[in-house]
């Protein structure tokens, strides 16, 4: 069972900055795709960035130009650099990755909270 271990959550002010880490207990390199997804406390999970294999790489229109996907392989870890940090950012944010072989199946981490201040 794949593992994905997740950090970087915290408080911050709106306009501030934070960078969350996700390592998984495998290859960061062996996944179809990976990225990150949020959940807002009374809404539906949400789609942030997902990152696949061929390094394309799709945000949702809220975050573009303020988030940011990046992976060290010789770290394996992926993180999500967030700047201009506003309240409606706030939120748990769950790292995800997918395996589309032989099957399609999907692995997710434990979640961290973001909250964002006015």
């Amino acid at each position: 069972q794949v593992q994905l271990a997740e950090s970087g959550g915290g408080l911050v002010q709106a306009g501030g900055s934070l960078r969350l880490s996700c390592g998984p207990s495998r290859s960061i390199g062996s996944f179809h795709r990976m990225g990150w997804y949020r959940q807002a406390p009374g809404k539906q999970r949400e789609e942030v960035v997902v990152r696949t294999s061929d390094g394309s790489t799709n945000y949702l229109d809220s975050v573009k130009g303020r988030f940011t996907i990046s992976r060290d392989n010789a770290k394996n870890t992926v993180y999500l650099q967030m700047i201009s940090l506003k309240p409606e950012d706030t939120g748990v944010y769950y790292c995800n990755a997918l395996d589309i072989n032989p099957w399609p199946r999907d692995y997710w981490g434990q979640g961290t909270q973001v909250t964002v201040s006015s």
